[in-house]
């Protein structure tokens, strides 16, 4: 029997069409890395042709790796011949050879991320650029997009026109590449973007090139952006023997620089293409697709396809809505262990996977608690994520400033132009005097040789002192918010406008969520006692030894990977799809990503997919009241049954950390008298409202609404509204920051 009998008819079909243009749309789990193997094997093996003749193309370097594997596995001798590999990689194995054409040496430097960053500092420094309000990393997010889509700086200048952001960026990005090319250097991007360069101004060099390469595959096709685009166009001009495997359906690195319409307009770039779809499932049983192709159905960008699996209808889905999210990591985590002790999974089989990073805390902290072992792929445990190590640092330095450690990791965040020989000189002080790190600070003024460097210490002990003597006056989440405003830590987040700064800000938003459902659960609130409760969930390290872990990732990173069991997390309106989304000027294209992206999600499961939502959540310290994600309504009712375990019983004992009755809400300030009440007046005084019931708001995130309800507590004003678009929320009034219309 033949290796290719093993295959099923539209695989067969897609491994035998070796000539002209080819688009095999493969749907989740349908095989494609397989049909892609056995189509290189049947081009050597039964076509002729010379491995040398063959160019494949994978987005990682591991991919290309288990490529090369399994093509060496089936055709053995001559294999090593092909070229199997990334599109940076075999970019740069071309520049190295001819890049000397287009005004570089050959013995080019490739500069990476951090390279990147330095030379970025120094041109800013160079154009006295402030950086406090056009941030590094904003302009190397532009010049990125600028190359992904092939334009250069004199495109990017005239598209400028009279924006000055944009001019500012113009005039970076010129400096950028003049600085490069005096370096004789090429960052990323510039691989792609180089060697299209080279083909078109080098026929010669194409050409030998298109003679090379006669048959060409690519994989994960809808990931490419504009410039892959281009260099695949040119390479297969020639013979057009372009075989490009993808799904449209999960393309979902939009914020990467993919460019879904290069997969949706194949046959326009290649009139004469073959079409193929792989619509064969191996991995999940067919209720699971059922309800993946209910909800990709609603994208209109898309071609037509529908999953289908010999595997069996399955069990039913199962829909999970909780009261809020710590209900939700409850019911997910007894789940879970049922699953373990008495269905006989291991935790490995299990995954949850959410939007953002921000949600993985709630599940984590309940692990802890319950002795479940977890990993977090594609980030890190919660409170080990850089800016809540910061922070948690600050209320560290502010409650008793003996963990020198941390009084020196925030020294200088943000900047204070504090360096480490005046930084050493200070740390030599204490250690002679038998004192702490801080404690030297406070005597800066004392300290031989710090000269100038002590005026701008005194700046940052003054603060923390300050934040000291208000730690009875005002409550732990309005302390944590004073942080974040007077350091202006979230300020330069925003500033920088990119996704890893979104995402850093929403891991924020997460432990302001975390230390005001501590306050509210507690009958007696402390810095220390919150400290305290972090350092027990935070101490983790140990779980990563052990393999036989559950699984906690975000949606982006689950692509490619699948699991027995599958929990999709936070499927609400306003997190899933997220609100930007919902209300953005682009808001059809980025709805129909985000549904892509759930689309990825459930058909991620193999056996069982529990979805949970939560109908209160907590951001920001603000309960929010959310709508059943559109997605799951897309679903057919018939697609889910019963509930996998029994809803979460109310304990007398445990306070809900998002009851209705918040204690802390109700209580007084705390009286001051005397001097202390002297110099912190106004501190804990409630500011009175200038907006009533009926009346029309607006808010910063959550746009125009109409007040429904105020409930006066003792410290604040619990407000709920309306909004037009984001729904109903309830949030206090000094958190909100509310403006009357």
């Amino acid at each position: 029997m033949s290796v290719y009998d093993t295959l099923n008819e539209p695989q067969k079909e897609a491994i035998l069409k070796t000539e002209g243009p080819l688009l095999i749309l493969a749907g989740a789990g349908s095989g494609k890395t397989r049909v892609l193997t056995h189509r290189t094997a049947y081009l050597i093996e039964e076509k002729g042709v010379n491995p040398w003749n063959i160019l494949a193309i994978t987005f990682t370097n591991k991919a290309a790796g288990e490529m090369r594997e399994r093509i060496s596995a089936m055709v053995g001798h001559g294999s090593e011949s092909i070229w199997v590999s990334t599109f940076h990689s075999a970019c740069v194995r071309i520049l190295r050879r001819y890049i000397d054409r287009i005004g570089f040496d050959t013995n080019f430097t490739i500069y990476d991320a951090d390279d990147q960053k330095s030379l970025m500092k120094d041109i800013c420094k160079r154009l006295q650029i402030d950086t406090k309000i056009y941030k590094e990393k904003t302009f190397l997010a532009a010049i990125s997009s600028a190359k992904d889509e092939m334009i250069g700086v004199e495109e990017f200048t005239r598209n400028a026109g009279v924006d000055f952001a944009l001019q500012k960026q113009a005039q970076v990005y010129r400096e950028y590449q003049n600085a490069l090319k005096k370096n004789n250097a090429l960052d990323f991007d510039d691989l792609i973007l180089q060697t299209v360069e080279l083909f078109r101004k080098e026929e010669e060099v194409l050409d030998s090139y298109q003679e090379r390469f006669r048959y060409i595959m690519v994989d994960e096709y809808q990931d490419t952006n504009t410039a892959q685009f281009e260099l695949i166009h040119l390479l297969a001009g020639k013979y057009k023997n372009l075989c490009v495997v993808g799904d449209d359906d999960q393309s979902i690195y939009k914020f990467r620089g993919a460019n879904i319409y290069n997969i949706l307009n194949f046959e326009k770039h290649f009139p004469q293409a073959c079409v193929i779809k792989l619509e064969q499932n191996y991995r999940s049983t067919q209720n699971i697709l059922d309800a993946a192709n209910h909800v990709i159905a609603n994208n209109r960008g898309r071609k037509e396809k529908r999953l289908w699996t010999a595997n069996g209808q399955g069990e039913k889905l199962v829909l999970k809505q909780l009261e809020t999210s710590y209900d939700e990591a409850d019911f997910v985590t007894r789940d879970i262990t049922e699953k373990v002790y008495k269905e006989n999974y291991n935790y490995r089989d299990c995954a949850i996977l959410y939007r953002t990073n921000a949600q993985s805390r709630l599940f984590e902290e309940k692990f802890v608690v319950s002795n479940i072992p977890y990993k977090i792929v594609g980030g890190v445990n919660f409170y080990a994520r850089r800016e809540i190590k910061d922070l948690l640092c600050y209320l560290k330095t502010i409650d008793n400033a003996r963990d020198d450690l941390a009084v020196r990791r925030i020294i200088n965040v943000p900047k204070r132009g504090i360096g480490a020989a005046s930084l050493n000189k200070v740390q030599i002080f204490a250690d002679a005097n038998g004192m702490s790190f801080y404690d030297a600070l406070k005597k800066a003024e004392e300290i031989p040789g710090l000269g100038r460097a002590a005026g701008k210490i005194r700046p940052f002990v003054t603060f923390i002192q300050a934040m000291r003597s208000k730690l009875d006056l005002i409550g732990l989440t309005d302390l944590l918010n004073e942080i974040i405003e007077t350091t202006g830590y979230v300020e330069e987040l925003e500033l920088e406008g990119t996704e890893e700064a979104a995402g850093r800000i929403e891991n924020i938003d997460e432990l302001i969520s975390k230390i005001a459902a501590y306050e509210e659960d507690t009958q007696e609130p402390t810095l220390s006692g919150f400290l305290e409760e972090v350092a027990l969930v935070a101490d983790i390290d140990s779980l990563e030894e052990d393999s036989n872990y559950v699984v906690l990732m975000t949606l982006h990173s689950a692509k490619g990977l699948e699991f027995p069991n599958v929990y999709l997390a936070g499927m609400e309106d306003g997190l899933f799809p997220s609100y930007m989304s919902i209300v953005s000027d682009t808001a059809m294209e980025d709805l129909e990503e985000e549904r892509r992206l759930a689309y990825v999600g459930i058909t991620r499961a193999k056996e069982h997919l529990v979805i949970t939502s939560a109908r209160q959540r907590m951001i920001r310290g603000e309960t929010q009241f959310n709508r059943l994600s559109r997605f799951v309504q897309e679903i057919p009712s018939v697609l889910f049954g019963q509930e996998a375990a029994p809803a979460p019983k109310k304990s007398t004992e445990t306070k809900n950390p998002y009851r209705q009755a918040k204690d802390s809400f109700k209580k007084k300030p705390v009286a001051v008298s005397g001097l202390a009440a002297a110099k912190n007046f106004g501190a804990a005084e409630k500011k009175a409202l200038d907006y009533t019931e009926g009346d029309r708001v607006s808010h910063i995130k959550f746009g125009e609404g109409i007040v429904t309800n105020i409930v006066e507590g003792g410290r604040d004003y619990e407000v709920t509204v309306d909004f037009d678009k984001a729904g109903t929320k309830k949030m206090f009034a000094s958190f909100a920051k509310l403006k009357k219309l």
